[in-house]
């Protein structure tokens, strides 16, 4: 008997990736989540990008995780930047969060109220946190890069309603009971 070839060509193969991946969006499209936004200084100036896939990862060291789509662009600089801040999001930054989530928006406007910190990273001052960040560890998935970084500094603002991405739009949740 032989044991069947791991290069075999499997014609099912692509329609059950196909199927996996449309019913991981579909899974995930209504599961809410929080709102960031992640901004870093580059040679080219400063980029940034609005992401729901961050996570606490640990305390000791103190830690996150978030995963950007494409090494291009706002998430190639993230990626190349020695340190990087992560904005936890409230209502108030809406706007904000809209902008930075398409190709093209405003970003880094006077009228969005953005400071630089001594260390030189873009702090959208009025969130409810800023972690001062650097990558302790990149991966390829895909077309995905999955980066876990170390929070060498936290900066805590007043909360207000908290902002999640839930079925494609951005919804602000009431406050906490």
């Amino acid at each position: 008997m032989h044991a069947p070839s791991l290069t075999a060509p499997n014609p099912d193969a692509a329609a059950n990736a196909a199927e996996l991946a449309a019913g991981l969006k579909d899974a995930f499209r209504t599961h809410p989540a929080g709102i960031a936004l992640i901004t870093a200084q580059t040679p080219a100036g400063p980029v940034g990008l609005t992401a729901s896939s961050v996570a606490s990862v640990g305390l000791d060291p103190a830690a996150l995780a978030f995963s950007v789509t494409r090494a291009t662009g706002s998430a190639g600089g993230l990626l190349q930047a020695s340190s990087y801040l992560v904005h936890l999001l409230d209502e108030p930054q809406l706007g904000i969060a809209q902008q930075f989530a398409v190709t093209g928006g405003e970003r880094f406007t006077e009228e969005q109220g953005w400071e630089y910190l001594e260390s030189g990273e873009p702090f959208l001052p009025g969130t409810r946190a800023a972690l001062r960040c650097r990558t302790l560890q990149s991966v390829g998935v895909g077309a995905s890069t999955l980066v876990v970084a170390e929070v060498l500094d936290v900066r805590l603002g007043a909360p207000a309603a908290p902002l999640i991405y839930r079925d494609r739009a951005f919804h602000a949740l009431g406050s906490a009971l």
